[in-house]
């Protein structure tokens, strides 16, 4: 298994278990999935609770969310408006080409133009997640919805330069 960090501050944003694809060899757009875990309650995909479980009816809390923010402990974020976004990402690319200088990585940042228009078009649908620590350094990925495969799924756009892959 491949996880992908954020270089910066070494969050762990997404890892290749989740369906993912490069957009314009600028962003990775990772498919994600709207799933509610129970507390306490560790469910196994096709596994049915047996009948005295049911009966117990034992009080656990219920936590619903993407899978990708979930596992990945993403922690929401906004911004006010497309230009406080836009400052924010033209600092995050100062720093990320400072931090890839010398790699083929640093010329491959102005890719990230056309992708990043065409998502943020719809501004006010989109969300905004860092990593764990919160770090306002780091990298904010954008979350949206899409229609994949006929069905309306969130999805979440990673910029694929300010990532490192770790094979654990």
């Amino acid at each position: 298994m491949k996880v992908f960090k954020d270089i910066i501050t070494g969050d762990e944003m997404f890892t290749d278990t989740y369906k993912f694809e490069s957009i314009d060899d600028a962003f990775y757009m990772v498919v994600g999935k709207n799933i509610t875990l129970s507390e306490g309650n560790i469910e196994l995909e096709g596994a049915n609770p047996s009948a005295e479980e049911a009966e117990e009816g034992t009080e656990s809390n219920v936590i619903s969310g993407i899978d990708v923010v979930l596992y990945m402990r993403l922690q929401e974020t906004g911004f006010g408006s497309k230009k406080d976004y836009l400052v924010y990402m033209k600092d995050y690319l100062k720093k990320l080409k400072a931090k890839l200088e010398g790699t083929s990585g640093a010329d491959k940042l102005i890719a990230i133009q056309k992708p990043l228009n065409d998502v943020l078009k719809k501004f006010k649908d989109l969300q905004f997640f860092t990593g764990e620590s919160m770090n306002p350094e780091g990298m904010v990925a954008i979350g949206d919805y899409k229609d994949i495969d006929g069905e309306e799924r969130p999805v979440f756009y990673f910029p694929k330069y300010g990532l490192e892959e770790e094979k654990l």
